[in-house]
């Protein structure tokens, strides 16, 4: 059996490739993608060549392994019709639609334990979204944000804006968030931000007036605007991955005499403190709730088919602003 996979193979180059792939071997399923969701954070760092090559793609998901060296599969949302069973795994399987992370393939083989049936109500394009949800739902944890607090979110790309909608139900004194992009804005107010404005504009009214500051831009300079508008003895939570890129930080003004704590997070690992009672199981379960109550799919601005899928990269490096996301479909 052949499938259709997007090889990353230079920078600003993405392709889609045939290959042989085995059948099922037992407890493992064979899987017919639906669709795949692209992040335009993560992934698009990788598509321009600025991810560490020395670094391992992700130690925690079967689907993703080796470094990020040309040429290379990547990709970690996708959802997708079982099609075929490998010897002992239940009948039952047979037929059903799951989310899997793995990268963007045609068809692709997951065991049993690495797949996520898709909850009752939610469709598949609700549950691509599922990684960023994850995401999202990972940096309010470590961020703990309190009734009452001003807090600001620097970029509003997926991410973001998934972000931004969580926040959005607390009942906080304030939500404002900050991107270049003015349809990136638009989104924002839409799903709850109380004031989106532009860098610039943020530098000149906001001050130090944040009790919390997401920086969520993956733009290095995004980092030293979230400690110039973070308050005395506030948070600013890292959630971007700058891959390459250094980050150069004026820290010889108020940052220190301010106690202004930075909190590094990442959504492969549950923090230390909470994995008394939490695990991945019940992060994901939280995910899945908020995909069911914020309505993600409301994000999708394009449905590209798979075999053009370097259309859609280009697309999201060269017109970021049209893009909130985009979904490859399969015939």
């Amino acid at each position: 059996m052949n499938r259709r996979a997007l090889y990353f193979v230079a920078a600003g180059v993405a392709e889609v490739r045939a290959e042989p792939m085995a059948p099922p071997a037992p407890g493992e399923l064979l899987i017919a993608t639906r669709l795949s969701a692209i992040s335009p954070g993560t992934e698009m760092l990788v598509y321009r060549g600025q991810a560490p090559r020395d670094m391992a793609v992700d130690a925690t998901i079967a689907a993703l392994d080796g470094g990020f060296r040309f040429p290379l599969k990547f990709g970690y949302a996708a959802v997708g019709r079982v099609t075929a069973l490998g010897p002992g795994v239940d009948p039952s399987w047979l037929g059903r639609d799951v989310f899997a992370f793995n990268p963007h393939e045609s068809h692709f083989i997951a065991a049993v334990a690495d797949v996520q049936p898709l909850p009752a109500g939610i469709d598949p394009e609700s549950a691509v979204f599922l990684p960023n949800m994850e995401t999202a739902v990972s940096f309010l944890m470590d961020g703990r944000p309190v009734i009452g607090e001003r807090v600001v979110v620097v970029g509003q790309g997926v991410v973001g804006l998934l972000t931004t909608a969580l926040l959005a139900q607390l009942p906080l004194e304030s939500l404002t968030v900050i991107d270049p992009l003015p349809g990136r804005r638009a989104w924002a107010m839409r799903l709850g931000a109380t004031a989106a404005l532009s860098p610039d504009e943020a530098a000149e009214t906001l001050g130090g007036a944040a009790d919390l500051t997401y920086e969520l831009s993956g733009r290095p300079e995004g980092l030293e605007l979230a400690i110039a508008l973070t308050g005395d003895y506030g948070r600013v939570v890292i959630g971007s991955w700058y891959g390459r890129k250094r980050v150069e930080l004026d820290l010889g003004g108020r940052f220190h005499r301010a106690h202004i704590r930075l909190i590094g997070t990442q959504v492969s690992h549950l923090a230390p403190e909470w994995r008394g009672r939490w695990t991945k199981a019940r992060r994901l379960a939280v995910a899945w709730e908020m995909i069911r109550r914020r309505r993600p799919g409301q994000l999708i601005t394009h449905r590209i088919p798979f075999g053009r899928a370097a259309e859609a990269y280009a697309l999201i490096d060269n017109n970021p602003d049209e893009t909130a996301q985009i979904v490859l479909t399969y015939d």
